[in-house]
């Protein structure tokens, strides 16, 4: 046999690596593997607060496609990948065990009492509509959170509810522009304070509706978190 056709010496392959994913290599150097809209997805998701089909198609498709390498990635971090596939939107959370010591990757947002009372109705709304997509008009909220004002003067009464109406756009992100002082409720609010903070929030700011204290009460949700002035909650999102 000739040295052309005669093979050559085997290479050792290492245990595991005929099944590890190619190298996509986007940059020199780049050691990653997953497809580069799987990659903003994960950054997306990282960033926060939420990753949804309707501003990001591509990225929906590819977390999709890439799932369970990019739930992987994240369990990395103690972080775990929430997808509510009917609304088409995912989110991670912070992982919690009774187990192991888990460092804190993602920061609570601190709400005030006008936030969180906003947060509520807007969560009720959604829950209780029959629509897919839920648009609402900002006075009709602003309405329903008049039962808790006290005898703040009107001008400055508008002034905090107008103001919490733009965090709940630029900041939570769960109000999308419908033009003309209307917004869509994002199907991630539902996510952003469970079932038993709820109910336990709904409960204080009934009390607060009743005695009119609103402005300067601070209802004690049993927040994790280090509470801050006029705090109500908190709400997770990443650092």
């Amino acid at each position: 046999m000739s040295d052309e056709t005669r093979p050559g010496p085997t290479e050792a392959v290492p245990e595991g690596a005929e099944h590890a994913p190619a190298c996509i290599g986007l940059w020199p150097g780049d050691s990653g593997t997953l497809a580069p809209d799987s990659r903003r997805a994960l950054a997306t998701l990282l960033a926060g607060p939420y990753l949804s089909a309707t501003t990001r198609r591509n990225q929906w498709l590819a977390l999709l496609a890439d799932e369970h390498a990019i739930r992987s990635r994240l369990n990395d971090l103690f972080v775990e990948l929430v997808i509510d596939h009917d609304a088409e939107v995912a989110f991670v959370r912070q992982v919690r065990s009774d187990e192991i010591e888990v460092p804190t990757v993602l920061r609570s947002t601190s709400l005030n009492v006008i936030d969180t009372a906003m947060l509520l109705v807007l969560r009720q709304m959604l829950l209780t509509s029959n629509e897919r997509r839920v648009i609402v008009d900002a006075d009709e909220v602003f309405e329903q959170l008049e039962v808790y004002r006290d005898d703040t003067d009107e001008p400055i009464w508008r002034k905090r509810v107008h103001a919490s109406w733009d965090r709940m756009r630029n900041r939570l992100r769960v109000l999308h522009d419908a033009g003309d002082d209307r917004a869509e409720i994002s199907p991630v609010i539902r996510y952003l304070i469970d079932d038993d903070r709820v109910r336990a929030l709904t409960e204080q700011y009934r009390e607060l509706a009743r005695t009119g204290r609103l402005s300067s009460s601070e209802p004690d949700t049993g927040a994790d978190a280090e509470p801050q002035p006029d705090t109500a909650t908190d709400v997770q999102e990443a650092r």
